[in-house]
């Protein structure tokens, strides 16, 4: 069921990872990224998929959870794993017919994209799951903020990004809705071509365009009735504080790309 995708929302708790600046932890995904397209062998692979399930324990979201976030974007992986495996060459050849090459070197390739790209969206999955959306607009507002001297609006920008991960899961929620409604009423969505299939997406579509567009008039008029002018004189309940186990995290994040730069210099298999 869509209800199950875990996609843009926040779990609390109490971990070390929850307790982390919001800073911290956007900086840490930036050096999680940074290193993991950085990687190029076995071995550094390995250590970013240690260093991935480690936080995932230390953050206690279940693997389960993290994985289900994965169902929207299984197109898009099954893609780029095909893309690597047909148009990648190579001297090592598994099959062949037609013209239709597959090489190890191919297989490898496609392999460590699609793990790449698997291990890169649920670590960024992992920064919402242990972020509330009201820290993760403070911190991304703290770290923007240089950019107001150039009259950028800054905190109008953080909080656009912040409703509109907080929003996703109510999306879903309201596409499953719909859904349910229309089977109840005989739509079918699972048989037919192409075609039949993208039109019986018609009776999703409109009712959750017609659903978003209502939500957000509804909040526009919530924030103007509260009096809400941006960031001008805003005060916060919380004030961000980094803590000595923010520093710790971040030079374990530092080591952790260094790590990766050595490991690369260690060929075992190339991709």
């Amino acid at each position: 069921m869509l209800k199950d995708i875990t996609l843009g929302q926040y779990f609390p708790g109490n971990t070390v990872v929850h307790r982390l600046d919001p800073r911290t932890k956007l900086i840490l995904t930036v050096f999680y990224i940074t290193a993991l397209f950085m990687a190029s062998e076995v071995l550094a692979y390995t250590l970013m998929f240690v260093v991935l399930v480690s936080c995932l324990i230390l953050s206690k979201i279940k693997p389960r959870t993290a994985l289900s976030g994965l169902r929207p974007i299984l197109i898009i992986i099954l893609f780029t794993f095909i893309l690597n495996l047909f148009f990648t060459g190579g001297e090592t050849v598994l099959f062949e017919f037609f013209g239709i090459v597959i090489s190890l070197e191919g297989l490898a390739r496609a392999l460590f994209n699609a793990m790449r790209l698997i291990m890169v969206i649920v670590g960024t999955f992992l920064l919402t799951y242990t972020t509330s959306p009201i820290a993760l607009t403070d911190g991304l507002e703290k770290m923007l903020t240089p950019l107001k001297k150039i009259r950028l609006p800054v905190h109008e920008l953080a909080m656009m990004m912040s409703i509109a991960l907080r929003f996703i899961p109510t999306l879903i929620e309201e596409t499953d809705k719909i859904m349910s409604a229309q089977k109840a009423r005989g739509a079918d969505f699972e048989t037919g071509g192409l075609i039949k299939r993208a039109k019986a997406i018609l009776p999703i579509i409109i009712p959750l365009f017609i659903s978003a567009f209502r939500r957000a008039d509804e909040l526009a008029i919530a924030m103007e009735s509260r009096c809400y002018h941006g960031g001008e004189g805003r005060t916060r309940m919380k004030t961000l504080k980094t803590a000595p186990r923010d520093y710790i995290a971040l030079i374990c994040g530092a080591i952790v790309i260094a790590a990766v730069v050595v490991l690369g210099r260690i060929p075992i298999w190339a991709i």
